[in-house]
Parts: structure tokens; sequence; C-alpha cells
């Protein structure tokens, strides 16, 4: 039985550490393949945020890295099938380049044939404050089918640790790829009767 594949392409935003849990969580899953593309902007801050072990435990959940440069490679084509692709964290770079159909790397490269053969990308936006270009982007992308999900915290959820921000994103975000899986993410309760709005 041929597995799930799914593309996780790493850009140089901040929040690596979300790409990490990601990779960790799908790569738990019996019937997923993850491919793995990471860019030298993301090397440099998985250093810096989640430590050298980073890059490592990105790579070994993978069934295969791909470089960056490498345009040739099988995710470089609508014939390879993949269940779909996130981009996590995603920077505004990034964003642009997808909504621009800028091809130039293999990330881009890989996310423009998620659009053109209208499979998911998910898309985790790290930016703040937002000018009107950042907005731009994410309608264009979103407009050619894409999913932007910023890497907003569930707050509603009372998280206590960074750890659990990042663990909840990391689960919501699978769960927007659609597959045939029980949910990840912890979800909204509702409000008790009587509780205070």
């Amino acid at each position: 039985m041929q597995k799930n594949r799914i593309v996780l392409g790493v850009s140089g935003a901040s929040g690596a550490d979300i790409a990490v849990h990601i990779a960790t969580l799908l790569s738990a899953m019996r019937d997923v393949e993850v491919h793995l593309i990471v860019s030298q902007a993301a090397e440099r801050t998985l250093a810096h945020e989640v430590g050298q072990d980073g890059l490592r435990t990105l790579e070994k959940a993978a069934a295969c890295r791909h470089p960056i440069h490498d345009i040739g490679a099988s995710i470089a084509s609508g014939s390879f099938q993949t269940a779909g692709m996130i981009v996590a964290p995603c920077s505004m770079r990034t964003t642009s380049a997808i909504a621009a159909g800028l091809a130039d790397t293999l990330l881009t490269r890989a996310a423009d044939v998620h659009l053109k053969e209208r499979r998911r990308l998910v898309l985790v936006v790290r930016e703040s404050p937002l000018h009107l270009g950042h907005l731009r982007a994410m309608a264009s992308v979103t407009e050619y089918g894409a999913i932007v999900a910023p890497a907003v915290p569930a707050f509603y959820l009372r998280p206590t640790t960074a750890t659990e921000i990042v663990d909840q994103i990391a689960r919501r975000t699978i769960d927007l790829l659609a597959l045939d899986v029980p949910p990840l993410a912890e979800t909204w309760p509702g409000l008790r009767p009587g509780a205070p709005r």
C-alpha cells in the first residue's frame, strides 16, 4: 500500500520548532511519508531557536530530505502524487514568491505544483505586524487555493508553556490536510451553560 506523501517545507521565519513538531507527529503516523525541504535561512533559524538537534530531528523524521536548489527532484513534478504540503514556518518572502508563481527554489516550486494540481497547501505564516504587501500576498495565495494558517495560539485551551502552544499549532496544521485519520488537535469544547462570556 502506498503511503500518504506529505511535503514539508521549512522557510527562515521565526517559529522553527513548529516544523519540528509537525515532522515528529507526521513521522509517527503509520501511513505517512515525509518529504522535507529546508531553506538555508531555515537552517540558521533552527540552530538559533531549537539548537543543533533541530535540523537532525527534522531529517530523522523525514523519509527524504531534498536539497533546496534541486529543481529536478521528484516533488518538483505534478506526476509525483502527494496528499498535500505544509510550509511551516512560512516567511513572507516565501508567501510572496508562491503568490507570484516564482518557482526559483524547490520549496516554492513544490508549493506551485500543489496549487496547479489542486492539492492541499497549508502555509503557516509568521510575521507581525503586516503591511499591505503581506496581506495582498496572503489574499493571492488564498485565491489560488492555498490555506493560510497563521501560527496563532489557541488561548481558550489555556496553555501554560511554549511547547503546548507549538504542539497545538502543529496538530491543527496537520488536521488542515484532511488526512483520513482522527483529528490530532484538541478541539474547542464549547462554553458551559452559565459560564462567563
